[in-house]
Order: structure tokens, then C-alpha cells, then sequence
């Protein structure tokens, strides 16, 4: 059995609401993998295509913008 690559995943999240749930995960000692890189922005209505295509310029594998 080969071991699979890990991917890189960039969260842009909500201050207000993905990044208080995250927040708040991470309170409760839930998981989640240390490949996920959250950035808080102040609303993912001030989040730029540029922002998420700059993301895998710098090797993301995945983008999502949470709100």
C-alpha cells in the first residue's frame, strides 16, 4: 500500500461566522487536519479571486472561501 500525498487545503473564513465555528471547534478539541490553513477575513465578501488563485500559485491543492 502506497501512502497518499497530503494536500494542502487554504480556508478563507468568516471572522463572523466559519472562523467563530472553527473557533469554536478547536475549543472542543475537535480535529481537523493539519493540512487545512484557516485565514480569518473580516467577510468573504472582501475575499478577491486573486486571494484564492494566489493560494495555488503558492502550492495549495484546494481553496474554500467560508462565510
Amino acid at each position: 500500500m502506497t501512502d497518499q500525498p497530503t494536500l494542502q487545503i487554504v480556508a478563507f473564513c468568516c471572522h463572523y461566522c466559519a472562523y467563530a465555528a472553527a473557533d469554536l471547534a478547536g475549543g472542543l478539541r475537535l480535529q481537523y487536519p493539519p493540512s487545512v490553513k484557516v485565514i480569518e477575513v473580516p467577510c468573504t465578501g472582501k475575499v478577491d479571486v486573486l486571494h484564492l488563485l494566489r493560494a495555488f500559485e503558492h502550492g495549495a491543492d484546494g481553496v474554500i472561501a467560508a462565510g
